[in-house]
Parts: C-alpha cells; sequence; structure tokens
C-alpha cells in the first residue's frame, strides 16, 4: 500500500533530487505544525499557572522533583503519556514514509515493462564518453528517449569527476575503480515544449585539472520512436559493449 501511494505522488519526480524535495517539505511542514502546537501550549501553561502573588488552592497538585505529574483534572500522567503517544505516532510515521521514499530513490520510477535505458557514463580529461547496451559510444552528447526511465552508471577512466546537470537535477561521482548509480527521466511535454528536442547542459562539478571549465556535453532527449530509430542505425561495438557489461553487472552484483 505504502509502496503505491509513493508511486502515484512520484509520477512527475524526474530525479532524485526531487524526490529528496519531497522529504524535505514533508518534515518541514510538520515540524514547523508540531512545532507552533508545542510552543502554542507551552506559553498556555506559562501563562495558566503563572504565580500571581494569591495562595494556591487546597486541591492544587503540585510537581515533585522525581515524581510523574499526575495531570490536572486526569489519572495519573495522563498528558504525559498522551503526549508520548501522538510523539511517538509522528515519528514511526516520518520512518515509514521516509524509508518508502528511501528505497523509490534506489529503485526508481516503473518502467511500464518496456525496459529501462542504461547507460555507462565515463569521465576523462576533459570530457564525457557514453556506452550504451549495443556497444555504441557517443562523446559529449548523450542521446536518450522522452518518457523512460534513465538508469547511468558513472565511474572515471583518470582522475576525480563529477556528472551533473543543473537542468535536471543529476549529480554523480566520477571515481576510478568504481560505479556510482543514478537515473533520470524527461517527459515528452517538456521536450515537445522545446520544439520535439530537448537540451540540458552537463558539467563537471568536481575540480580536476586544468580543463575543468571546458569539461561540458549535452543530454538530448528525443520522443521515443524517433530514439529507437536512431539507436537502431547506431554502431555496435564489442570493446564498448564489455564496458557496459561490467559496469551494469557490478551495480547488479
Amino acid at each position: 500500500m505504502i509502496d503505491s501511494l509513493i508511486l502515484q505522488g512520484g509520477a512527475d519526480w524526474r530525479a532524485q533530487a526531487e524526490v529528496f524535495d519531497e522529504i524535505f517539505f514533508v518534515f518541514l511542514a510538520l515540524g514547523t505544525l508540531v512545532g507552533i502546537i508545542v510552543v502554542a501550549y507551552t506559553l498556555l501553561n506559562v501563562y495558566k499557572y503563572r504565580d500571581d502573588g494569591s495562595e494556591p488552592k487546597e486541591d492544587f497538585d503540585a510537581p515533585v522533583v522525581g515524581e510523574l505529574p499526575t495531570g490536572q483534572g486526569g489519572p495519573k500522567a495522563k498528558k504525559l503519556f498522551l503526549s508520548f503517544g501522538l510523539s511517538a505516532i509522528v515519528v514511526i510515521s516520518l520512518v515509514v514514509y521516509a524509508y518508502g521514499l528511501l528505497l523509490y530513490v534506489e529503485e526508481g520510477p516503473d518502467s511500464d515493462g518496456e525496459g529501462d535505458i542504461e547507460i555507462v557514463v565515463e569521465g576523462y580529461q576533459y570530457g564525457w564518453d557514453y556506452f550504451y547496451e549495443n556497444g555504441h559510444m557517443e562523446t559529449n552528447e548523450l542521446v536518450v528517449p522522452a518518457d523512460q526511465r534513465v538508469d547511468i552508471a558513472v565511474t572515471s577512466r583518470d582522475v576525480w569527476h563529477n556528472f551533473g546537470s543543473s537542468e535536471l537535477r543529476i549529480k554523480s561521482d566520477a571515481i576510478p575503480g568504481e560505479t556510482a548509480t543514478n537515473w533520470f527521466s524527461v517527459s515528452s511535454e517538456e521536450v515537445e515544449a522545446q520544439g520535439g528536442e530537448a537540451n540540458f547542459l552537463v558539467e563537471c562539478f568536481e575540480l580536476c585539472g586544468s580543463g575543468h571549465s571546458i569539461m561540458k556535453g549535452e543530454i538530448t532527449v528525443i520522443p521515443q520512436d524517433e530514439w529507437e530509430e536512431w539507436y537502431e542505425d547506431t554502431e555496435a561495438d564489442e570493446e564498448g559493449q564489455e564496458t557496459w557489461e561490467e559496469h551494469f553487472q557490478e551495480e547488479g552484483s
């Protein structure tokens, strides 16, 4: 049930960063609400039980250090345990909700049974190579279809880099000998709004040498049918396919 609610709510999420935005907003909103209630209730009791100089009533049950408060007009510790119970419900609900969203971050959106587009991103001084499943390699331009989840396995062949696109809100470390995974998707509506082809700037966000500032690329998103035609015309390469298999087998193992 939790998974279904999360998937429905995440229909418009196109990157992991947007899921974290959701978590932050929920925690901020609920934390603000709880904070207002707690502070307001505290101030109310400060005013209600302030020392006005008069003698206390005979039935006033003053708190004693080391003992649980009895709670005025109710059973022993009623208010204390009520507050503990409400706090536990809020905290457990947030933990379950956040855990479900973190699972979504790892698994990504449902691909509707059509399969995911899996691409290896390899950084070098100073550019990006993209390896597709058939071994085809593109340099500095990643071509992907709209309305499809794109899984990327990011690595480097020389020094530390960081693959990212501010417009798509994706960012992953590219470290030699290691593989970082991420995903993103772009809707066909967004592609149509940009004239049938959407382009997003790719940059390196890790200072990697004298050519760091020119280490830029592009993500090109085209309609699904156009991408399938483009992919069928690409040249398969055995060495490139071995590179793809190496990183995605490591990620899946």
